[in-house]
């Protein structure tokens, strides 16, 4: 007979795995707990109304503000976590997952934690304090499991997820990046579960990522939603390694250079289109969109990767209304994913 401590490890990692196997019909179901005037564009995620802009926003209008000083007091209830050999239980969801079911790319780097957001107002700001990576894990995701186990007791003390006083908030900055051209294309990102933390097994647009510094040390000099964007452009399409052994010269890396250079002069567009919460994990994304003309497209991006540290990246797929339906409708696509998309072909961001 297996002793307490391992039958609760057991019964975790049972939960866990109905978890990562049944991700989008979860965030299906968890969404329809919610009211349907806070979904967006018909999708699951949600988001409050000032959080989605009547018209798409250049991205450079958005006002980012940087208070490094506060520190988050509230504390939501504590996750139901198995024991340790020992018999001590683990002290939060992140330990747990890296103990019991770590992904190749699990660490807790510092992040920038969202304190407010407007999005709808006349003067769009997003302000923005310390964080790091494990916060999310150890609240929303450790909620998502909860809610596998038919269990809310977080869900219940966190309340309205898209409420930064309930809960620690990071943001990912979610990309639908389009080739534009007469037939225009984009790419999409199938996250691997056995590599990643969060939303393993469903489509993602291509690039996504925390909005976080470089590296030690990089806190104000990549306080800066473009450069994020950049370098998760380098990383998911072109394969380069996230880890940045010196601050980056943003005018003097080529890639980053051009990009720039397309921005200003028109040939690259980037908007915000909104933010929002998954229903299942609380995961937040800042939902944008880079339209790239063709000819520039392929001076930068002239050979895609196939694959990344996260998983596979998809041949691009053509930019019609039967693809996005396909993709928003009958796709195990995560939430943020599939409200880009959708905003991104109702607005025509091609």
């Amino acid at each position: 007979m297996s002793s307490p401590s391992a039958e609760s490890r057991r019964t975790w990692l049972e939960v866990r795995r109905q978890l990562v196997d049944n991700r989008h019909r979860l965030g299906m179901e968890a969404a329809g707990e919610y009211s349907t005037d806070r979904r967006v564009a018909g999708t699951p995620l949600l988001a409050p109304t000032h959080w989605i802009p009547a018209a798409p926003l250049a991205l450079t209008s958005v006002r980012l503000e940087f208070d490094p000083d506060v520190a988050f007091t509230r504390s939501a209830a504590r996750p139901s976590l198995p024991l340790r050999p020992d018999g001590s239980h683990y002290a939060s969801y992140a330990e747990t997952i890296a103990d019991l079911a770590r992904p190749t790319v699990f660490e807790d780097r510092p992040t920038y934690r969202l304190l407010a957001a407007d999005l709808a107002g006349p003067q769009p700001v997003l302000r923005f304090g310390r964080g790091t990576y494990f916060d999310s894990i150890n609240t929303g995701e450790a909620a998502a499991h909860e809610y596998t186990a038919g269990r809310h007791d977080l869900r219940a003390a966190i309340g309205d997820p898209w409420d930064p006083a309930r809960r620690p908030i990071n943001v990912a900055i979610s990309t639908l990046t389009i080739r534009s051209d007469k037939e225009s294309h984009f790419y999409l990102h199938w996250r691997d579960p056995a590599k990643v933390g969060h939303a393993g097994g469903l489509y993602q647009v291509a690039p996504s990522g925390i909005f976080q510094p470089s590296g030690e040390g990089n806190e104000a000099h990549d306080f800066s939603l473009w450069r994020n964007i950049v370098r998760e452009l380098a990383e998911e399409l072109l394969g380069q390694s996230e880890d940045y052994e010196t601050r980056i010269d943003y005018d003097k890396w080529p890639f980053a250079a051009r990009l720039s250079a397309g921005l200003a002069e028109g040939s690259v567009r980037a908007y915000c289109v909104g933010l929002g919460v998954d229903p299942l994990t609380f995961a937040t994304d800042l939902l944008t969109v880079l339209s790239i003309d063709a000819d520039v497209f392929d001076a930068l991006f002239g050979q895609v990767v196939d694959g990344n540290d996260e998983g596979r990246v998809l041949a691009p797929e053509p930019f019609t209304a039967e693809v996005v339906d396909e993709y928003v409708h009958r796709k195990p696509m995560q939430a943020a994913g599939a409200a880009i998309l959708q905003l991104a072909w109702n607005h025509q961001l091609g």
